[in-house]
C-alpha cells in the first residue's frame, strides 16, 4: 500500500551544505533494498498514477557556497535549503513518485554567455555580470574575442560578429532575457558540474527502491546559444536564416506529458526553472490548455539568482522575475505548491 514514508536514518540534512559530500552507491543500494522490503515498495512501472519529478540543474556550482554561481536567493542560503527540502520530499513520497529526471547544465570554455567569449572596446577581457545589448555591439562596447572565431567559424570574424548581433536581437525580440555574462559554471568534467550529494543520494535511493531508472537530460553545450530551458535553446537560427544546429527537445516533452502528474523544482527559479516551465506551458497551450493542471511547481524548492554587493545589498536580484513567473504559471492553471504539504492534499491531485 502506498504511504508517506519516514526519512531514512542515513540521511543527514547537514550534507546539503557539504560541497564534498559523496554518497557511496553500494551503501545506498543496500539501504534501498531493505527499505523496499520493509515498506512493500513496488516497481514504479506498476503505479496507477504516474508522477514524474523533474529536478532542474541541482548541481554543485549552483547549490553550494563554494560554487561559481551559487543561487543564494535573498536569504543567502537559498539553494542549500532547497536541496534539503527536495531530498526530504523524495524520501517522504518515495512510493508515490514514479520517475525522477535530473537536468545537467553542461558547458565548455568558450560560450556566448561566458566572459571568455568577449572583449571590451579596448580589447580587454569582459567581466562576469556584464550585460550586452544590441546597442553595445553596434557601438563596439563589446566584441567577440577574435580567438573564438577560429574555434567556431573557421576564423571568419565578420560572420561571428553578424551572428552575435543577430543573437542579441533575437533575445531582445523574445523579451525574456538580455545577454548576461555569467561566471564560468558547470564545466563538463568539473566538480561543480555534478549533482549535489544529497540529491544524487536521494534520486539513486528512489531508483533502487522503486526499480526506476535514474534519468538525466543534458543541456547547454552549444557555443552560440544559451540553453536555460531543458526543452529548447534560446535561439535556434543563424543570422543568414539557416538553422544553428540545435533543436527543441520534443522527445522529452512527450515523455513528461505522458505522465499523469509532473512535479518541478530546482535551480534557479529565476532562470532555468522559469524558462523550462515557460516552454512547457507553451507546448501545453498549443496542445490542450487543460493539461496545465497536471503540473505542480514546488515553490519552496527553488531560489532566485542574486548577486550580493558585499554591503548587504545586491548588484543583481532576479527575485521579482521569479515571483512574476510563478504568478503567471498559476494564472495559466498550473499548481504552485509546497513540498512539505501532504502530496495527496495538493489541489486537483487524483486519489493516490
Amino acid at each position: 500500500m502506498t504511504q508517506h514514508l519516514p526519512v531514512p536514518n542515513f540521511y543527514n540534512a547537514n550534507n546539503a551544505a557539504d560541497w564534498g559530500y559523496d554518497p557511496q552507491m553500494a551503501e545506498v543500494f543496500k539501504a534501498a533494498s531493505e527499505w523496499k522490503k520493509t515498506y512493500g515498495l513496488r516497481p514504479s512501472f506498476t503505479d496507477r498514477i504516474k508522477i514524474h519529478l523533474l529536478l532542474i540543474d541541482m548541481q554543485r556550482d549552483f547549490s553550494h557556497l563554494e560554487g561559481t554561481l551559487f543561487v543564494g536567493g535573498r536569504s543567502g542560503t537559498g539553494a542549500i535549503d532547497d536541496s534539503k527540502r527536495v531530498a526530504e520530499f523524495i524520501y517522504r513520497n518515495l512510493g508515490f513518485i514514479s520517475s525522477i529526471t535530473t537536468t545537467l547544465d553542461t558547458h565548455f570554455a568558450f560560450q556566448i554567455f561566458f566572459p571568455s567569449f568577449w572583449v571590451d572596446k579596448n580589447g580587454a577581457p569582459a567581466t562576469a555580470h556584464s550585460v550586452i545589448t544590441v546597442d553595445d555591439i553596434k557601438k563596439g562596447n563589446f566584441k567577440p574575442n577574435p580567438a573564438v572565431a577560429g574555434l567556431i567559424c573557421n576564423g571568419n570574424y565578420t560572420w561571428l560578429l553578424a551572428q552575435v548581433r543577430h543573437y542579441c536581437e533575437e533575445l531582445e525580440k523574445a523579451g525574456k532575457y538580455t545577454l548576461y555574462l555569467w561566471p564560468e559554471h558547470c564545466l563538463l568534467g568539473s566538480v561543480g558540474h555534478s549533482l549535489v550529494g544529497v540529491i544524487h543520494e536521494a534520486r539513486m535511493f528512489h531508483a533502487y527502491a522503486r526499480s526506476a531508472q535514474s534519468d538525466s537530460e543534458v543541456k547547454g553545450g552549444h557555443p552560440l546559444t544559451e540553453n536555460y530551458s531543458v526543452f529548447r535553446p534560446e535561439v535556434m537560427t543563424r543570422h543568414d536564416g539557416r538553422a544553428l544546429g540545435v533543436q527543441k527537445n520534443t522527445r522529452f516533452i512527450k515523455t513528461l506529458m505522458e505522465n499523469d502528474i509532473v512535479v518541478i523544482g530546482g535551480q534557479a527559479g529565476s532562470h532555468c526553472v522559469k524558462s523550462s516551465i515557460d516552454d512547457l506551458l507553451d507546448e501545453i497551450m498549443a496542445s490542450d490548455p487543460l493539461l496545465a493542471k497536471k503540473v505542480y511547481i514546488l515553490r519552496d524548492c527553488m531560489s532566485a539568482v542574486t548577486v550580493p554587493d558585499g554591503s548587504g545589498g545586491f548588484i543583481a536580484d532576479f527575485t521579482p522575475e521569479m515571483e512574476a513567473a510563478l504568478q503567471r504559471f498559476s494564472d495559466a492553471g498550473m499548481n504552485v505548491v509546497s513540498s512539505v504539504d501532504d502530496i495527496a492534499e495538493w489541489p486537483g491531485m487524483p486519489v493516490l
